[in-house]
């Protein structure tokens, strides 16, 4: 049986996002040449454990001038 590997356009196409390559992927499961490949349920492992939106707080907001 032949096992499929995701390329990064594969990965950015199965989480749905224009560039997977701006994020820090896993390690890949195989490697050709310079060609990194990662099994979909690599990928599926890393999204369920990314840290979800607004995590480690990130830019804090401006005070209300109303308050």
């Amino acid at each position: 049986m032949t096992q499929v590997f995701l390329g990064v356009k594969d990965v950015s196409k199965h989480i749905g996002v224009t560039n997977a390559a701006a994020y820090k992927l896993p390690e890949p499961d195989a490697l050709i040449g310079n060609t990194r490949g990662w099994l979909p349920e690599t990928i599926d492992y890393w999204r369920a454990h990314m840290p979800g939106q607004g995590a480690g707080g990130g830019r804090p907001r401006k005070a209300d001038k109303n308050q």
